[in-house]
């Protein structure tokens, strides 16, 4: 320790007492020196959290694409019924658009929009959420867009069958 610098500190009376009956008055500054490099050392600087959550974050990228490699080279593969879709929801619009496709197999996003109440663009921009959320997680997304006809509909989105929960 090169500097010292002075600090001020308000604490209660009764462990000021307690600190003038234990501690001999020319050693009270370095005990409470040694008392706040203590106390410091067991607390995580803030740029190692920061580094750890980069290091976290980035394993979990990893993670997601060799997910991806083995599902398209089919060692990785889902067992039907499995996975549940509302895993990947994060409110109650996500449940309810969930909810829908399960109900109905499938829909269009006017569909969705008419049945919850809500903005044919809101329904587009989480049904977009759900499929990129699954598809980080499980290297295949759980809703896909058939921009074709299928089951009589146009331009609808549907439950990935080989993965959703029966």
């Amino acid at each position: 320790m090169d500097k010292l610098a002075a600090v001020s500190a308000k604490i209660p009376e009764e462990l000021y007492k307690e600190l003038v009956l234990r501690v001999p008055e020319g050693e009270r500054s370095s005990f409470i020196r040694e008392a706040i490099l203590e106390k410091l050392q067991s607390i995580p600087r803030p740029n190692k959290i920061f580094e750890l959550e980069q290091r976290i974050t980035k394993l979990e990228a990893d993670l997601s694409k060799v997910k991806k490699y083995l599902v398209e080279l089919e060692v990785l593969t889902y067992e039907r019924g499995k996975i549940n879709p509302h895993a990947f929801c994060i409110d109650d619009i996500d449940r309810k658009i969930v909810n829908h496709l399960l109900h109905y197999r499938g829909a269009t996003t006017t569909e969705l929009a008419e049945s919850l109440g809500v903005n044919r663009w809101l329904i587009l921009n989480r049904l977009r959420k759900i499929q990129k959320r699954s598809k980080k997680q499980l290297g295949k997304s759980i809703v896909e867009y058939c921009p074709g006809e299928r089951s009589g509909k146009r331009k609808a989105w549907w439950l990935s069958e080989e993965l959703v929960e029966e």
